[in-house]
């Protein structure tokens, strides 16, 4: 790795304004429908079968029935709407959301906290917990929908797997291509899918419209009261309702506030309610169709035509995780958690739209294992749902903090919700702990690989800042002991460092080794902000070193992408404009050697963080460098 590397730093007064969506809020309504609620829109095909049939059956009876979907009901009311709709979304990082986000956000307004370190451990246990969510949504979300087939024509079972793979395979392979022309079909269709959902609901719901009781609180209490146990582990099939909530935070750079909340309270959260109560109405009819409900609520001749819309759908919903792991992933090369990997821009118009091809291969490769190893939805759902429900949980604490130390709530408000928050997801987080043994424990180990690395990287980068601090010389000494006994060479050289304040390996081995330095030299350090955008005219900060000596900080937000040649490009006060062609570029490549001469990490630790820093992309690439102007000068650290 370069020396030149991302800081986290704390904007404070200097944060930019707030950025998000310049569409009209109907464009940006339908593009959440589209993009935000494929997820938790899909939910239907699995909730209510898991609950009846999943690892712990119930008898499909009025009670549980009725005790089931008034849990539904009040479950979406709670984490949904109140939670994210309601409080969650104000906690906006100048219009993004998410984990880090939300980890920025509180740590740039608390900074120096005694806590603080304790919600940055959070916020990335959060992160690891999703790349768990990321892999089993596409493997559920698509088998769920093709095992629709055998409810058309149970002799077409040995095809649920081919075509699941096929299509998981299709989706992953065209992601290179972006998601722009795509997207522009996403809204329309999942309208139609909600229109299509809610319509066979209330088809049900006419022939037993007693069902419209669940709404009241009461039949989940009847529910409690009849079996306490069985109710309690049917909560973990249950929580199966609101998955893909969180990417209504996580996304709502994307469409912004006012339209994720619009189409979730006006369109997604009745058509979901109104398929839930339907396949209630049908299960009170049939107890027999909770073999499969969803499909069960259509005609024989609709039936195939609801499969189709329905995979459609899922591949939606899978497209959305998909996307949401890249950003996030984006944002952890950012903010310092994860080498630098190669991120192509799929979209002029869209810088949110990015595409990682280590992510996207390393997905396509565990969900494949996921469909080949689980074989059926009802295997996967005992996988799913403890990763979502620790991700909850770790945002209700994190949200308890922001609402009593940044906003400054009323304390009796700010700890009622909070409380009541925890309860809520600490009741469905201790129900799934019970699906461990049965597929449980799959996103709880990615979660913790994912943690060791994140945490790895980010160890050793501090360890390595820190070795090379030592032996770092200041600036101003550097300047006046030089300016005056070394030659100079006509152009421009830019050094690469952790720091404007101090020289950087690169210049002394330069020195060390051709005794020249050009007329101008840059000291240049590159910044990202603990926000996710950086105005342009915030974007530069420089000082004149004097003797021809500059110190330059480029600051970035963490969602943005760094590009060193285009923003030079900008200086107008370090004499003559840049011109490429006159300008080299000097990084410094740190070759690791793990030992156990210093106490940092465990060895094992040390030789991961040097294989990742071996494997990180080049900063010549990360930094937009151009090839024909860069030299590399290495050196060998021990940590």
């Amino acid at each position: 790795m370069a020396t030149a590397t991302a800081d986290i730093a704390l904007s404070g007064d200097n944060a930019p304004a707030h950025h998000g969506p310049r569409e009209t809020l109907p464009k940006l309504m339908l593009g959440a429908v589209g993009v935000v609620y494929g997820d938790i829109g899909t939910s239907p095909l699995y909730t209510m079968k898991e609950s009846f049939l999943g690892p712990h059956p119930l008898a499909v009876d009025p009670l549980h029935i009725f005790g089931v979907l008034s849990l539904i009901f009040w479950t979406l009311m709670m984490i949904v709407t109140f939670k994210y709709v309601g409080v969650a979304m104000r906690a906006d990082n100048k219009g993004e959301g998410g984990s880090f986000a939300l980890l920025s956000l509180i740590a740039r307004n608390l900074a120096g906290k005694r806590w603080t370190a304790g919600l940055v451990v959070m916020g990335v246990l959060a992160t690891c917990l999703f790349y768990g969510d990321a892999m089993i949504t596409p493997a559920i979300s698509v088998l769920s929908a093709v095992e629709g087939l055998t409810i058309v024509q149970a002799g077409l079972q040995p095809l649920v797997l081919p075509i699941s793979i096929g299509i998981l395979v299709a989706l992953f392979l065209v992601q290179a291509r972006g998601t722009a022309r795509v997207g522009l079909i996403f809204g329309p269709v999942m309208l139609l899918y909600f229109a299509v959902i809610a319509f066979l609901g209330i088809v049900n719901i006419v022939k037993h419209p007693d069902i419209i009781g669940i709404v009241n609180p009461v039949w989940a209490v009847k529910f409690f009261a009849y079996n306490p146990k069985l109710a309690f582990l049917a909560l973990g099939s249950v929580f199966l309702c609101v998955t893909g909530a969180e990417a209504l935070y996580a996304d709502m750079g994307h469409f912004g506030r006012k339209a994720i909340n619009f189409s979730w309270l006006t369109l997604v959260y009745p058509c979901l309610v109104l398929n839930y109560m339907g396949q209630g109405a049908l299960l009170l009819g049939n107890p027999h169709a909770a073999i499969n409900p969803f499909y069960l609520l259509a005609p024989d001749w609709a039936r195939l035509p609801l499969v189709i819309l329905a995979t459609v759908a899922t591949i939606i919903a899978s497209q959305a995780v998909i996307s949401g792991a890249f950003s996030v992933t984006h944002q952890a090369v950012q903010l310092g958690f994860l080498p630098r990997l190669r991120t192509e821009h799929t979209s002029e118009k869209a810088a949110g739209q990015i595409y990682i091809p280590a992510v996207n291969w390393g997905l396509l490769v565990m969900v494949i294992l996921l469909v080949l190893g689980f074989r059926e939805s009802s295997n996967l759902a005992s996988a799913y749902g403890i990763a979502v429900t620790g991700t909850m949980l770790i945002t209700t604490a994190m949200l308890g903090v922001m609402m009593v130390s940044v906003w400054k709530w009323n304390r009796l408000v700010a700890f009622g919700l909070t409380g009541l928050f925890l309860l809520v997801d600490g009741a469905y987080f201790a129900s799934n702990i019970t699906k461990i043994p049965d597929g449980g424990w799959f996103p709880l180990l990615i979660a913790a690989i994912s943690f060791t690395v994140l945490t790895t990287w980010a160890k050793g980068r501090q360890l390595m800042r820190e070795r090379l601090q030592e032996a770092a010389l200041p600036l101003e000494v550097f300047i006046k002991s030089v300016s005056a006994s070394v030659h100079r060479v006509r152009g421009t050289s830019v050094f690469l460092s952790t720091s404007a304040e101090v020289v950087p390996a690169a210049l002394l081995h330069n020195l060390k080794h051709n005794q020249v330095l050009h007329e101008r030299v840059l000291i240049l350090n590159v910044k990202v902000e603990e926000v996710p955008h950086v105005p342009v005219k915030k974007r530069l900060e420089i000082h004149d070193a004097g003797s021809g000596f500059y110190r330059v900080i480029l600051h970035y937000g963490f969602m943005e992408e760094v590009d060193i040649p285009r923003d030079l490009a900008l200086i107008k006060t370090c004499g003559a404009p840049f011109d490429m062609m006159s300008t080299s570029f000097f990084l410094g490549r740190q070759k690791l050697i793990a030992s156990k001469k210093h106490e940092g990490m465990a060895l094992w630790r040390e030789r991961l963080f040097a294989w990742m820093l071996k494997s990180s992309e080049s900063a010549m690439e990360f930094f937009k460098l151009p090839t024909n102007r860069v030299i590399e000068l290495g050196s060998q650290l021990q940590i």
